[in-house]
């Protein structure tokens, strides 16, 4: 068996859990219409950022762009519009109103939000902790029948913001994917009644990442996607996929901020929740192993990573036509020269008759 970076690896695989290889993730790449424009690949709507984590909201944009998003608005507080209008140049910005300096007003941010046309939204990097946001996250989740609204993605402050909720899971939710690592996991798991103990070693054990991923996606009917080595991917349906990647390189910071911004873009552009997060955490562990092959394990920056996620797209889409390409011309195995087929030849290539020899006896 063999890990992301191509090494031998002799832990057993884990029980129960597809794996997540280039083969399943060639199957789940949407569409490219040649004729298609930037309305054609969805719109993502970032809710991101503060005045000390500014960069966790550009590496959202980043990742969603380089992921093949049409449109992306990044929302944040509007005393805080013009420093970050001035940094992203691909994607626009959107004031939140305030309460306060930095803190947005829940109420009127979410009217403002909700009135934005977009496909998904990504929700939580670099946001300020705070009521305000625990209070927006929470009224973001919430669903409303016959209206129905846009996939989310929530990461970091947002994670935090539901561990600190009882039972944010009940009631109708719209969809979402969760991007939590083993810590944020853990505190998840606390607020659900479930102690960390009781779940084992979420960081190498394998098989107890994977049962823990799978009830937690269960009980909060949502998708789960564990990071770590051997990232973990489980739908309330109770399937579960593990990537093969094992990258030292990928642990720094912002890494996770340019997943959540490439699962984003996948839910914009159509795909459901469990193929986006499934799609996206393999085009962000193909460009860390990139990476990885240029710098080794160390020294590995967030920031390298949408370019080379691009490049893992690309990778997929060529192989993708290829597949598609040798269907078409109905290439097969090639039959030995001189070897009859099972059941004789084709009627059409059938030896022609002998001619019979004339009898010499005169009449």
């Amino acid at each position: 068996m063999t890990s992301g970076n191509g090494k031998d690896d002799e832990r057993p695989w884990p029980k129960d859990a597809a794996k997540l290889d280039e083969d399943a993730a060639v199957a789940l790449l949407p569409e490219r219409p040649a004729r298609g424009h930037k309305g054609s690949f969805g719109k993502l709507l970032v809710i991101a950022g503060s005045l000390d984590y500014a960069g966790a909201a550009l590496l959202v944009c980043r990742a969603a762009g380089r992921t093949g998003v049409g449109l992306v608005t990044l929302a944040v507080p509007e005393t805080l519009q013009p420093l970050f209008a001035a940094k992203v140049v691909e994607a626009t910005t959107m004031a939140l109103p305030e309460d306060d300096v930095e803190e947005v007003d829940p109420e009127h941010a979410l009217a403002r939000i909700l009135d934005h046309e977009h496909d998904a939204l990504v929700v939580g990097p670099g946001l300020r902790p705070g009521l305000a946001t625990a209070e927006l996250v929470r009224e973001l989740l919430v669903a409303v029948p016959d209206d129905p609204r846009p996939p989310l993605v929530l990461d970091a402050e947002a994670l935090r913001s539901l561990a600190s909720m009882d039972a944010w899971w009940e009631g109708d939710r719209r969809a979402a994917v969760l991007t939590p690592h083993a810590g944020e996991f853990s505190r998840l798991r606390t607020g659900s009644g479930v102690e960390a103990p009781a779940d084992g070693d979420l960081v190498d054990d394998d098989d107890a990442r994977v049962a823990a991923a799978k009830d937690a996606a269960a009980t909060w009917h949502q998708v789960v996607v564990l990071k770590g080595a051997r990232t973990v991917i489980a739908a309330p349906d109770g399937s579960v996929s593990v990537a093969t990647f094992e990258n030292p390189a990928l642990a720094t910071g912002g890494t996770g901020d340019v997943l959540a911004g490439t699962i984003g873009a996948l839910l914009a552009q159509g795909l459901e929740p469990f193929a986006a997060a499934r799609l996206g955490v393999f085009l962000h562990g193909t460009a860390g192993e990139s990476v990885r092959e240029r710098f080794g394990d160390a020294g590995l920056l967030a920031s390298d990573l949408p370019d080379a996620i691009a490049m893992a797209r690309r990778r997929l889409a060529t192989v993708a036509e290829r597949r598609n390409s040798d269907k078409r011309l109905g290439f097969r195995v090639r039959e030995p020269v001189g070897a009859v087929p099972a059941g004789g030849p084709p009627a059409d290539q059938a030896a022609p008759e002998t001619p019979s020899t004339p009898d010499p006896t005169p009449a």
